[in-house]
């Protein structure tokens, strides 16, 4: 790690440019923020026909996993800027996806990160009942067909956290993981809830006040917005630590994990369509996992030239570098994936 620290430090000194994001970020967050906004705005302003609302609100999910990944996501990390307030205020954008940050924070930069595909840890590959993530996790006969009904489940990512936030922090003040980031997990419950009411009274009691839409649209139209905006989401994570090449690893008696935890990221994390410009604009630099996790601190915006360094020091040192050619064999991947944890036992 400390190689490849040094190497990727030089490429940032020898060119004198920041770590942190610049100009293309802040247009890059006007136009997701504008994407996510300007259709609610147009249909909280602008008479138009019933079914409009459903188009409208496909954009706005749209927008909102633009947002969630392209700025949210470097903003919580503290990665967007090198001001603390800019990080903070373009990180609580997170309150369009319906959540908090302090949720995202715990689940995210603290276990996702620390304990990357280790099961019981990482609540990113805690599949729950109806989705088997992890070769270590229990094996239903449900799990069998997983591969064909999970792209459905997908959908409910952002939907099923407006629920799943509360027991989340419930299960954070139990634990004491609340206490650890010197938070009051009753101050914590108390944000959560304002969030809440707040979020669905701006989303939904809005348009129900000042829209001509009927109820029964605007709430078709809310369930449209999060199934689009989730559905886009959950399959850009699931492209990282569910394909094929990834480990799995468990810790040892002692509670330890075998590989230093620079290895650990390059062996449980995979890269996927790294030509495509689009891909790495639109979803913040997320097919470039392996340098998110080893660089979390790294604007995305500089992923595609340092992946170039986190390859060329793992080769060196033989350590593999997994990478998807494609989004297309990505999403293969993932699908043999799923079908081979649906089937197989550990």
């Amino acid at each position: 790690m400390a190689t490849l620290k040094k190497n990727v430090n030089n490429y940032f000194q020898e060119k004198g440019i920041s770590t942190k994001g610049n100009w293309k970020m802040v247009l890059k967050s006007a136009v997701m923020l504008s994407v996510y906004l300007a259709p609610f705005i147009l249909m909280l302003t602008v008479p138009m026909a019933g079914w409009m609302i459903f188009p409208l609100a496909i954009v706005m999910g749209i927008g909102m996993a633009g947002t969630g990944m392209s700025v949210m996501h470097d903003a919580v990390h503290g990665s967007f800027s090198k001001k603390g307030w800019l990080n903070q205020l373009l990180g609580s954008t997170i309150f369009l996806l319906g959540t908090t940050v302090f949720n995202w924070k715990v689940q995210h930069n603290i276990l996702h990160h620390t304990f990357t595909n280790i099961d019981g840890m990482d609540e990113d590959i805690a599949g729950r009942d109806l989705l088997r993530f992890s070769k270590h996790a229990p094996l239903k006969k449900i799990h069998r067909f997983q591969h064909i009904y999970a792209y459905f489940l997908y959908s409910f990512m952002t939907l099923s956290k407006l629920v799943k936030d509360f027991f989340q922090l419930y299960e954070y003040n139990k634990n004491g993981l609340t206490r650890q980031q010197n938070a009051k997990p009753t101050v914590e419950f108390i944000k959560l809830i304002s969030t809440k009411v707040i979020y669905l009274f701006t989303a939904i009691g809005m348009l129900l006040i000042f829209s001509d839409f009927t109820w029964w649209q605007v709430i078709l139209g809310f369930l449209v917005m999060h199934l689009t905006g989730g559905f886009i989401m959950a399959i850009v994570f699931q492209m990282a630590h569910i394909v094929e090449g990834v480990d799995q690893p468990l810790p040892g008696k002692e509670g330890n994990i075998e590989n230093e935890w620079a290895i650990h990221q390059l062996e449980t994390t995979a890269n996927f369509s790294r030509r495509s410009r689009i891909m790495n604009w639109f979803i913040g630099g997320l097919n470039y996992q392996i340098e998110h996790h080893l660089f979390p601190n790294i604007c995305h915006i500089h992923y595609k030239k340092i992946s170039l360094i986190v390859e060329k020091t793992a080769r060196e040192y033989g350590i593999p570098y997994n990478t998807k050619r494609t989004f297309v064999h990505a999403l293969v991947s993932h699908t043999k994936m799923l079908k081979s944890l649906g089937r197989n036992a550990a």
